[in-house]
């Protein structure tokens, strides 16, 4: 058994928040856990993503950190995008690769500016070099982060006996 934190989304929470994809509810939940050390994994969809904290911050690095996730959520949504207008289009990828470059803030220590290259090989079409570029934008967790989400931090104890019981 899992012992951990549960965080629930808005949707799952509120009544009046919640949305619905024909008849069904679209369930946001994401259940947050603690197993052992420094880890701390989380339950989404079926799959368990693994986080650590590095080596340098007391831990064994032995998944990604969470802001890590965070970057590679980034630079994976926006390569989705690349991936599918070039498969449209038939057009080759092994030779293809995206790069974030990241820049912080040394004040703050947050990141400043993400650029993203896209490595095209040279046999690339010119006349797609614009619109590849468009697409890339269109990732959703960029897009998120131009417009984000409210964050509601709350507590509640467990009741583990009902807990136990719903699974």
């Amino acid at each position: 058994m899992n012992k951990g934190l549960r965080l629930e989304s808005r949707e799952s929470i509120s009544q009046s928040n919640t949305k619905k994809k024909g008849d069904k509810k679209i369930n946001m939940d994401m259940k947050i856990f603690f197993p052992g050390g420094k880890k701390v994994n989380a339950i989404y969809k079926g799959f368990t993503i693994k986080t650590d904290q590095s080596e340098d911050d007391g831990s064994r690095g032995s998944a990604p950190a969470p802001f890590d996730l965070f970057l590679a959520s980034i630079g994976t949504c926006t390569g989705i995008y690349v991936l599918l207008f070039c498969q449209a289009r038939h057009i080759p990828t092994e030779r293809l690769k995206l790069i974030l470059h990241t820049e912080r803030n040394e004040e703050t220590k947050l990141i400043s500016k993400i650029d993203i290259e896209i490595q095209l090989p040279e046999e690339f079409p010119e006349k797609y070099m614009d619109q590849l570029v468009r697409v890339a934008e269109k990732c959703t967790v960029k897009k998120n982060l131009g417009s984000p989400p409210v964050f509601d931090i709350y507590t509640k104890r467990r009741n583990d006996e009902k807990d136990n019981k719903q699974k």
